[in-house]
Order: structure tokens, then C-alpha cells, then sequence
């Protein structure tokens, strides 16, 4: 069996760094390229079927950035942040990057088999998967599946609410990554779900089938940011081995 190695004490750091900022530092000395830096290493995240159904809109300054602090309720991590990341879920995309996909697997220098069987899991299995989704009403797809589920495992989450869990899923991966990669940088952020998103998606422009998936302060701690000590429940009740 393969050695484990420890975890790098530098990831420890970057994890134990990370904390949810409510107060910024408006004078720190703030560098806006750390955030174009970890907004591409977001889109590194895993995705499901590497559908990449993610936008993530930057609000700086300006008239729209007052706007959507009060969309934000003025919250204190809104009001003194440096930026603001929307980050948005686009399910409404997926045609798009089912195609996308399978233009990449086209361009590859791969056996024409192997690539015929990536493009037929695109064409028949999350094309069909999402068309149906769009169709037919969940209960009968949840129907069909509860009765192929009688001899097999199937996947059985074919409504479209699920595919929006799953994409959304798939979002928070990524602000997830970013908002770590902002701590490696010893940079801070705040996800909010505190905020109205008919407007947030109005001062956006975004059109009514994309999603708001969370928002993003992001600045330099100021010490009183932190609002106390970092409680979780213990490892031992949320932990199961089998």
C-alpha cells in the first residue's frame, strides 16, 4: 500500500486562514490583480460533466457598486469590501457547453474510438438528460426511474431541480477554490447569501433564467472583521467509517 503523506502545513495555513471577513481594510495596501489571478484559477474547478455552467461578474466601483451594496442590505462586509464577485450559475447555458465539449474533443490528438465514446456520453447521455429534464414533468421522469431502479442502479436525479442542484453544486466548487486561492495570497473574503436577487440580477443585466449563487466581499481583514473565535461541530459527529 501507498505511503499517505502529511498534509503540506501549507494548506493547513491556507485553510485555517481562511475566514468569512466582514470588515475590510479601505487603506490596506490592495492589489485588484490577485483577484483576476484567483477568478482564473477558479475556473479549474471540478465541474459536473465539465459543463462549466459558471459566470463570475466583477463590481468595483462606482454607481452600480453602491447599487448593489444596497442590494446587499449595506451589510458591513459589502459596504467596506474592495470588490464585489456575483457568482452566478448559467443552467440555461448547457446546450452551449455540451457543444463546447465536444468541439474540444473533436480537436484532440486521441484514437478516433476513444474520442467517439466521449462525444456519444455528450450527444446521448447529457443531452438526453437535460432535454427530458426540460420536457417532461419530474414526477413521471422520477417515476421511470424508481421503476428502472427496481433492477439496476440508475441515476435517479433527472428533474430539472436537480440539474440546477447539481450546477450549483458545481458553482460553489469554484468559489470555493477562488476564495482558498485568496488566502494563499493573504487576501480575505466574505460569501453572502444575505441579498435581494431580483435586483442583483436587474443592476446585472442577467437574463431571468440565470441564478445568483452567492456574492463575494473581497478586501484585507481589518482585526475587528473577525466577528470570534471559528466553531464547528466536532469531526467525531459528522464523522462515519464503514
Amino acid at each position: 500500500m501507498k505511503e499517505i503523506k502529511e498534509c503540506s502545513p501549507c494548506f493547513d495555513e491556507i485553510v485555517g486562514y481562511r475566514r468569512s471577513v466582514r470588515i475590510f481594510d479601505p487603506e490596506a495596501d490592495y492589489n485588484p490583480q490577485i483577484i483576476t489571478k484567483n477568478l482564473k484559477r477558479a475556473i479549474l474547478a471540478p465541474s459536473s460533466s465539465n459543463l462549466q455552467l459558471w459566470e463570475f461578474h466583477r463590481v468595483r466601483d462606482g454607481e452600480l457598486r453602491q447599487k448593489l451594496n444596497e442590494a446587499c442590505f449595506n451589510q458591513p462586509a459589502a459596504r467596506t469590501a474592495n470588490e464585489l464577485i456575483v457568482i452566478v450559475t448559467r443552467l440555461d447555458k448547457w446546450e452551449q457547453r455540451i457543444e463546447a465539449n465536444i468541439e474540444f474533443i473533436k480537436s484532440q490528438n486521441a484514437p478516433e474510438d476513444v474520442k467517439k465514446r466521449a462525444i456519444a456520453y455528450y450527444d446521448k447521455i447529457v443531452r438526453r438528460l437535460y432535454k427530458w429534464a426540460k420536457r417532461y414533468p419530474s414526477f413521471l421522469l422520477k417515476l421511470i426511474q424508481w421503476f428502472n431502479g427496481l433492477k439496476k442502479p440508475v441515476y435517479r436525479e433527472v428533474s430539472w431541480t436537480d440539474l440546477r442542484i447539481s450546477a450549483h453544486k458545481s458553482v460553489a466548487l469554484a468559489a470555493q477554490t477562488f476564495m482558498l486561492g485568496m488566502s494563499a495570497d493573504g487576501y480575505d473574503t466574505c460569501p453572502m447569501e444575505g441579498f435581494d436577487s431580483k435586483r442583483v440580477k436587474k443592476l446585472l443585466n442577467l437574463p431571468k433564467d440565470a441564478e445568483i449563487n452567492m456574492i463575494i466581499a473581497c478586501g484585507i481583514r481589518k482585526p475587528e472583521g473577525i466577528y470570534g473565535p471559528r466553531f464547528r461541530i466536532p469531526f467525531e459527529e459528522v464523522y462515519y467509517e464503514y
